[in-house]
């Protein structure tokens, strides 16, 4: 009886540190994405003020 239940016991922890885990990656994977849509945003604004100082 004590076996079953820990065993019952060891899936569900196993079964929230993977949920655990996927979240961290994704939370980690959507803030590389949002430094790397900001530094293209300087880029293309740098870019742009650079040509326009040109032009003049």
């Amino acid at each position: 009886m004590g076996k079953t239940i820990l065993t019952i016991v060891g899936v569900v922890l196993a079964i929230w540190l993977l949920m655990t885990v996927i979240g961290a990656i994704i939370s980690m994977l959507k803030f590389f994405f949002f430094i790397g849509f900001v530094a293209v945003i300087v880029v293309l604004a740098v870019t742009l003020v650079s040509k326009m100082a040109r032009t003049r």
